[in-house]
Formats: C-alpha cells, structure tokens, sequence
C-alpha cells in the first residue's frame, strides 16, 4: 500500500509570508514537502506561475489542488491539516478578531514595510521619496496602535497563540530591520522578542539566515 501523498509548499525560506505559513506547518507538526523556488530547482517556478499567473508565493499544492495567499493557506491546513494548535478559534467572535489582526499586520506592517525594501532595490533615478516617507509615517501609526493594544497580552488576540501571530511574526521581525522600533514601542519590541523565541518561528529565521546578505536594506547583526 503506498503512503498518502503530502502537501507540498512552494516558497523561499527568506519570503516573509513564506515564513508566515511555514510557522503554521511547523506548529501543528504538519508533514510536508518543499518546492524551493531558487536556482537549485529551477523548475518549481515554472510550475508556480503556470498555476498562478500573478508570481506570487507561497502557494501549496494538495493532490491537484493549488491553495493560494498564506492566510488562505492557514485555513486551509486547519480544516484539511488539523493539529493540537488551533491558529484561528472555533468562537465566531474571536475568529473575527484574529482575522482582522491578520489583515493588520499584512496591511499596515509588511506592505509599508516592503515598499521600503522595493524602493531600495530600485534604480537611483527611478526611486520614491514620498511614497518612503508615507510608508514610514504608516509603519509609526501602526507600531503606535499596536504597542497601545499589547499591554497585558502575550499574542496578539490574547493569551493563545493564532493565525495574528503567524502574520506578526515576520512582518515585524523585517519591519524592525526596515523602520526600527527602537526604545519607543516598548510593547510591540516585547512581543517581537516573546515572537523570535517561539520554536515554530526561530525554526524558520534560522533556515533563512543563509540568505540575509540579500536584504537590501542591510541585514543588522541582532536575531
């Protein structure tokens, strides 16, 4: 009898939204297979785009069936893939509060946080002053929200950890790299460090350590 086939993750260990499904599989300890999208197999994005003509990553592949978006991919392993961790609760309420900080922290912490990155990787004369200083004024305004909102909270929805904190992990993690949070976010600094020191997440900051001299911004030397 052979065995079950296993999903299989198309992604890159340095993408940060990679790293956001990555720590859901790893939480849940969800078998899973690897597409590398890299040179070592050039193929896997070919296959990618094939299937999804947008270029974005990570995508998994279940059977024939191709998932895309991380958060969708999350939902996706909890109701085909379900594990001891429950990363979006069974209270319709608090599901509501979970996904809405997952949009946050997509929205307002890693979409400003990589146009700073996009815009450093631009030729000089093509760059965007104004559009870095709008995405700096809106990481300021989201730091500034969160650290209000993370006093007396270990996660980001409370005492459980969730499918916000599968967003929040690498988000802030290059954020801090981006705009750093230094002594003014006391709260957001906190959760970024309880973040880093949760199994699942340091496993995937460490399969991407290789790879940090491609930071365009330069990588500093803490994490």
């Amino acid at each position: 009898m052979s065995e079950p086939k296993r999903p299989i993750l198309y992604s890159h260990p340095f993408s940060s939204y990679c790293q956001k499904a990555l720590i859901a599989l790893y939480e849940n300890g969800t078998e899973f297979d690897i597409r590398m999208l890299g040179p070592d197999d050039p193929d896997a994005y070919a296959d990618l785009v094939a299937r999804w003509p947008v270029k974005r990553f990570p995508m998994l592949m279940d059977g024939g069936h191709a998932v895309h978006e991380a958060s969708i991919i999350i939902e996706y392993l909890q109701v085909h893939y379900p594990g001891p961790v429950r990363l979006i609760p069974g209270d319709t309420d608090a599901a509501l509060e979970v996904r809405m900080l997952d949009r946050f922290f997509d929205n307002y912490i890693s979409t400003p946080q990589q146009k700073l990155v996009f815009d450093a990787l631009r030729p000089q004369d093509r760059r965007d002053p104004y559009g870095v200083e709008e995405a700096r004024t809106m990481l300021d305004a989201a730091y500034g929200w969160l650290d209000a909102r993370m006093v007396g909270r270990e996660w980001a929805a409370g005492d459980s950890f969730t499918l916000a904190d599968c967003a929040a992990a690498p988000f802030l993690f290059y954020a801090d790299w981006s705009h750093p949070l230094g002594e003014r976010f006391p709260q957001v600094t906190a959760y970024r460090s309880r973040l880093l020191a949760r199994p699942s997440f340091a496993r995937a900051v460490d399969e991407a350590r290789p790879y940090r001299k491609y930071f365009p911004l330069g990588a500093p030397d803490q994490d």
